[in-house]
């Protein structure tokens, strides 16, 4: 097994996390809506595992702030490993924290507004009523036991500031289910993308895009669309090539 992944700006390491490099964690670090701030701002990366999602934004955001977590003390140590050999290694941090336990009071940095973060991103655990792994690091990352989706919505709700996002990549039967969520916690659908593996085949995931807006603002309309990820030879689409153009060799 490889023990890491080549980027064209920043190598992952991974043999020390239960889950690897793989195509969700791309799609969510490419596709997400970043801040258009000239300022510095900061970021919160919900379960890191090798801390691929957080330097896809700080490549993308040179000048954010990023905070990553998780739960696995050996894959914050890899974050952190992976981090310290990247380009951005000042912008860049990981704690070994759980989502529910965390404080942002408790690391603060000369960033405006310290206490809230300006976007949210998470791949999260997403298995529910299924075998467990044995692997027990395998296990915290892949089910939803360590982290519901009712704990990472609401808890994301209170960690964002006023006009803050939160984006998510999620099973796509899981849809309407996180829209209801985030709708009792005020926050507001902007964008969706529906990912199919092939045209053939029904959606697997979902890529969703939430705003913290004032109460006195209007919503604007929700930009909805779809990325098929396999071109007719089993290669990578050109919607998906391009959409991962400033990542893969």
């Amino acid at each position: 097994m490889s023990e890491g992944f080549q980027f064209k700006q920043f190598y992952v390491r991974h043999d020390r996390c239960a889950m690897k490099v793989g195509t969700d964690g791309v799609l969510l670090g490419a596709w997400t809506p970043v801040p258009n701030h000239p300022s510095p701002f900061r970021v919160l990366d919900i379960g890191t595992g090798s801390g691929l999602i957080a330097l896809m934004l700080a490549q993308r955001c040179p000048s954010a702030r990023i905070d990553a977590i998780d739960i696995d003390v050996e894959a914050v140590a890899q974050a952190q490993e992976n981090f310290r050999h990247s380009p951005w290694s000042d912008h860049l941090a990981a704690y070994h924290s759980c989502l529910q336990d965390w404080s942002i009071s408790d690391h603060q940095s000369p960033i405006t507004n310290p206490k809230t973060y300006s976007l949210i991103v998470s791949n999260p655990p997403y298995f529910r009523n299924s075998l467990k792994n044995p692997d027990k690091g395998r296990e915290q990352a892949r089910h939803t036991d360590s982290l519901s989706y009712e704990e990472l919505i609401a808890r994301s709700a209170d960690l964002l500031a006023t006009d803050g996002q939160l984006a998510l990549i999620l099973p796509a039967e899981t849809e309407k289910e996180i829209c209801q969520l985030a709708q009792a916690q005020s926050l507001a659908l902007t964008r969706i993308t529906r990912v199919f593996s092939k045209v053939s085949k029904p959606a697997r995931r979902v890529l969703l895009c939430f705003a913290k807006l004032p109460t006195t603002s209007h919503q604007s309309p929700i930009l909805e669309d779809s990325l098929v990820l396999e071109d007719d030879h089993g290669g990578r689409s050109d919607a998906y090539r391009l959409l991962a153009q400033d990542f893969y060799l």
